[in-house]
């Protein structure tokens, strides 16, 4: 059997390759260029993973071209590839999310494919206002909301898109949707980029000011592993799962606290205060479905915050003290 990946070159994406080919999957993966088949050839190398059952499909999410050929005979899709662009407008943020994620469940329903998990967001779910912030999967985004960012909106527009296709065209498509909170865990890729830059201003001392905000984390090794359940599970069809680490919601003063104190000497530099602002309100995220229905054991959030940062040191991203 041949799983397609989608966004080969990705954080989650590399992570997701390498466990697919550990279990005796083939994978095919779409990259905007196959000069970058070595770059994830290589990421993947790192988790031990031979990736000679690898192959590669240039597609990009903004262009029809080469999606016909990734989904050429591939029964279960997971569709991670998404534009990571967390500042500009809604008219450039939104549109390449939505048509690309459309793209590839065309592609996917017209290749006869069975199922597609596709990787959204607790930015389609809990960046809407509530009284009491404690949120599920029945919980939306609104899109509508004032002053809510691109992104968010991004993830909010495109989940409902996809949604949406599959009720009205989608045939025997199947959907799953993971929604992970804020991604985190040791990398295979060397392009700092996301949360793993934040990890590294951290570090080095370079961010001095933290924003105050509370948050969940996800293990990246958890939402792969997640990846991989929600296809293999059957009722898991029609289906949203909250993706989170165990333990409570976090503050970035948090975060880089639990770096000073287990990292020792590599956490010297650590020196940070929050910005000015009122105290961020209670946050409550359950992830009791995914637990329940998909088997998900995600490990304890200061594991993966720690994990981060020494696999930032190991790949040579982070100098150390």
């Amino acid at each position: 059997m041949t799983a397609l990946v989608t966004g080969g070159t990705g954080y989650i994406a590399t992570r997701l390759i390498a466990d697919l080919l550990a279990q005796g999957t083939t994978v095919r993966t779409t990259v905007r260029s196959l000069d970058h088949a070595d770059d994830v050839r290589t990421a993947v190398s790192r988790a031990g993973v031979d990736a000679s059952a690898l192959t590669f499909t240039e597609a990009s999410l903004t262009d029809d071209a080469g999606w016909a050929e990734a989904t050429d005979g591939i029964a279960e899709v997971h569709h991670v590839a998404s534009p990571l662009v967390h500042t500009g407008t809604p008219e450039e943020v939104v549109p390449p999310a939505r048509d690309g994620t459309l793209r590839v469940l065309r592609a996917a329903r017209d290749a006869g494919a069975r199922r597609v998990v596709l990787t959204s967001s607790f930015a389609a779910i809990g960046y809407t206002p509530k009284a009491v912030r404690e949120y599920d999967e029945r919980d939306w985004t609104d899109p509508e909301t004032p002053g809510l960012p691109a992104y968010p909106m991004s993830k909010a527009v495109a989940e409902r898109a996809a949604w949406d296709f599959i009720d009205r065209e989608g045939g025997d498509l199947e959907l799953v949707a993971l929604n992970p909170t804020w991604v985190a865990g040791p990398t295979l890729t060397v392009a700092a980029r996301s949360s793993l830059a934040l990890f590294v201003g951290l570090l080095d001392g370079s961010m001095s000011v933290v924003p105050r905000q509370r948050f969940g984390v996800a293990d990246v090794r958890d939402v792969a592993s997640a990846h991989i359940a929600a296809m293999q599970t059957p009722d898991a069809a029609g289906k949203r799962y909250l993706l989170l680490a165990d333990g409570p919601t976090l503050t970035y003063l948090e975060v880089a606290q639990i770096l000073k104190d287990r990292l020792g000497p590599l956490g010297a530099r650590i020196d940070v205060r929050e910005a000015p602002g009122d105290e961020p309100a209670p946050l409550t995220i359950h992830n009791e479905r995914a637990k329940t229905e998909l088997g998900f054991q995600p490990r304890p959030a200061a594991d993966t915050i720690v994990d981060t940062a020494t696999s930032l040191v190991d790949l040579g991203l982070f100098a150390g003290a």
